[in-house]
């Protein structure tokens, strides 16, 4: 049986290898270094300024959503972020991402936010069909990355 936690403190590392895992499913380089404390921070902090939800099975992790509370202006509202959503391989199709993402809806509901976003690359046909099969609906939209360093 899965249960649907909010990630404890002493799972950083297991959160970290799950990240390195999502980034080269969504074909991008990860750089593990350090990312275990400044998810702490961000995660365990008195304001956090990032939740972080688990399945896990038998102790181990299976999968994690990310997701954060942010302002539209042009809803003049707030609304839920999810920043990620990743389930390992023997965990798809199980039923776990539904578990998921209705752990995040159920919370966002309770603090009065009733919309949640996030994105997905266009060649994660698999996420896409999952996401439809909820009743979420996409924009054309494209995604800017601008560095100040």
């Amino acid at each position: 049986m899965n249960e649907i936690i909010f990630i404890r403190e002493n799972e950083m590392d297991q959160l970290v290898e799950l990240c390195a895992l999502h980034a080269a499913y969504e074909k991008c380089e990860y750089n593990k270094e350090g990312k275990s404390e400044l998810l702490r921070k961000a995660i365990f902090n008195i304001s956090p300024e990032l939740y972080c939800v688990v399945a896990c099975e038998n102790k181990s992790i299976l999968g994690y959503t990310s997701y954060m509370k942010q302002y539209s202006t042009w809803d003049a509202s707030y609304y839920m972020y999810l920043d990620c959503i990743f389930l390992k391989d023997n965990a798809r199709g199980k039923g776990i991402g539904d578990e998921l993402m209705k752990f995040v809806g159920q919370k966002s509901l309770r603090e009065g936010i009733e919309l949640l976003q996030w994105q997905t690359p266009d060649f994660n046909e698999r996420a896409i069909k999952f996401y439809r099969r909820i009743g979420a609906v996409s924009l054309a939209k494209e995604r800017f990355f601008w560095s100040l360093k």
